[in-house]
């Protein structure tokens, strides 16, 4: 949702149109010889090619495959709203050559399931966040803010590189472990750091993407969860949920708050404009990878970073 949304979304007819129109454009071009894939176990190394969903989960992936995985991320720009992307016939072209598809799921990214369906292959895998999880459509699908879900995630990926390439399984496990340790280090500290000085601190929010990393940062979002789910949603909150979410505001029950600036509806707006009348520090975050140049790490790091001096501010400590 890196645009404001004031509307629920539409068009998912237009989509799966759009799907079966690149498939059949494709037709004749997704067929794999029976060598392409998983490997054998003897095989040679190879350089696998990963077409990620969503850049930042592209991200992990590319860090982890190091100099043994190609990764094509097709949604890589702030400006793209994964929900309503519509692929095109170079998304699926790059899907029906791909030895691995990593995709959200959780009724996120539909269309990347859809197109790979319509251009099956031989041998390839696809890891789907939401079935890794088991996180059905109508979930929380923004998995990558939760630090449990991105560990198993970065684990699922490194069993499926060593499924494709065996011969380069070690290789894939030291890249895990830099990664975890080296990579991970700032993000994990920051995660550590806010838990411990503010566990139990009460703060609000505009969605429910807050809501994926809260529990780990032991932090109290008390803002409804319905009214977080329709504003993630693009629906209109419920009159009860919105009064409640203000007057937690007005009210100062919380001592931060933080709004996703991709999806600053006027419903939202209001609610920043109150929260610095009412003097509570007010921070952000972003639904996908913001510059999209960043690392998946480096770009939550930061958004810690800034919901750490809020608290501070807000707290005095």
């Amino acid at each position: 949702m890196p645009t404001a949304r004031t509307t629920p979304r539409v068009g998912a007819g237009r989509k799966v149109s759009m799907v079966a129109a690149v498939a059949l454009a494709l037709v004749g071009c997704s067929t794999a010889s029976s060598g392409q894939g998983v490997a054998s176990a003897g095989a040679a190394s190879k350089v696998i090619r990963v077409v990620a969903a969503e850049n930042f989960w592209g991200s992990i992936a590319a860090q982890l495959g190091g100099r043994q995985v190609a990764v094509r991320s097709i949604i890589d720009s702030p400006a793209a709203d994964p929900h309503d992307y519509e692929p095109t016939a170079a998304d699926g072209r790059a899907i029906a050559s791909a030895d691995l598809v990593l995709s959200n799921g959780i009724g996120y990214d539909a269309w990347a399931g859809q197109l790979a369906a319509a251009n099956p292959v031989e041998g390839r895998l696809e890891l789907t966040v939401g079935a890794l999880i088991g996180v059905a459509p109508g979930g929380n699908p923004h998995r990558w803010y939760n630090p449990d879900d991105v560990q198993r995630v970065i684990n699922q990926l490194v069993v499926d590189y060593q499924r494709i390439d065996p011969a380069d399984a070690s290789y894939f496990l030291a890249q895990q472990a830099a990664f975890e340790t080296t990579a991970l280090a700032d993000y994990k500290a920051a995660v550590a750091d806010i838990r411990t000085r503010y566990a139990g601190t009460p703060i609000g929010a505009s969605e429910s993407i807050v809501a994926m990393i809260t529990p780990a940062l032991g932090l109290d979002l008390v803002t409804p969860a319905e009214f977080l789910t329709a504003i993630s949603q693009g629906t209109e909150p419920t009159a009860v949920d919105k009064a409640t979410a203000d007057d937690q505001i007005k009210g100062r029950q919380i001592k931060v708050y933080v709004y996703n600036r991709q999806n600053a509806t006027p419903d939202v707006q209001a609610q920043i404009d109150e929260a610095r009348v009412q003097g509570i520090p007010v921070t952000t975050i972003t639904e996908t990878m913001t510059p999209s140049t960043t690392s998946w790490q480096q770009w939550q790091t930061a958004q810690l970073t800034s919901l750490r001096a809020a608290l501070a501010k807000a707290t005095g400590r």
